[in-house]
């Protein structure tokens, strides 16, 4: 009778045989690899001792030529690509218009700051404007009537309140300046200030006589 074996039979054997050729693969692998290890470490002791020999030829000064040993191939994943001529030239003049347009950009921004630089340094200080303006004043001022006053006449300067209160109480402490509380309010006036003009007799105030000094 022929010898039939049942589905679940076969699977068994397939099973077993698959199992086989998966272990002897595994192995084969492994003994590649080991192979493969020992060549390398071979390969990276002949290329030391070609080194040393090389060296060992140029101290001597031998005139015979040498062999050079052919590089060892490198897998193709691992070689870089090579860039074409055209594209590197290319590129290189593209850094080179950019560093050239840096360049007179900050030239230009240069060129441009300079006059104000010199403007501004032409320019009287806070402090001159302050007394000078304090100085022309036949009364007292407060710090918010200096800044107003000040403001209209340099509209090009932001002047603050706080900051010219602050420049007046260091004028007073210098002896640059007088400083005169009435009420809550502060005012101040320049040392060199011109003297204030008395007011006209009116004519419904007397004027007051003259002191007469004694002959005696």
């Amino acid at each position: 009778m022929p010898d039939t074996k049942t589905p679940t039979e076969l699977t068994s054997q397939y099973t077993a045989q698959v199992v086989g050729d998966l272990e002897r693969n595994a192995k084969e692998q492994e003994r590649v690899g080991l192979e493969i290890d020992a060549l390398q470490e071979q390969l990276n002791a002949l290329q030391h001792d070609h080194a040393v020999l090389t060296n060992l030829h140029q101290a001597l000064g031998a005139t015979g030529a040498l062999i050079e040993a052919e590089p060892a191939p490198k897998p193709a994943s691992s070689v870089p690509r090579q860039k074409t001529p055209g594209k590197s030239a290319a590129g290189k003049r593209t850094r080179t218009k950019k560093a050239d347009a840096v360049k007179e950009t900050a030239a230009r921004t240069s060129a441009a700051k300079k006059p104000a630089a010199e403007a501004t340094s032409t320019q009287p200080t806070l402090i001159d404007l302050i007394r000078r303006y304090l100085t022309e004043q036949r009364e007292p001022r407060s710090a918010a009537e200096v800044s107003t006053a000040l403001g209209q006449t340099h509209p090009d300067r932001r002047i603050q309140t706080n900051v010219v209160r602050t420049t007046l109480e260091n004028l007073v402490a210098k002896s640059h300046a007088h400083r005169a509380k009435q009420g809550s309010s502060v005012f101040y006036t320049a040392v060199d200030a011109q003297e204030p003009t008395a007011p006209a007799p009116s004519a419904d105030r007397p004027t007051e006589p003259k002191a007469v000094a004694d002959s005696n």
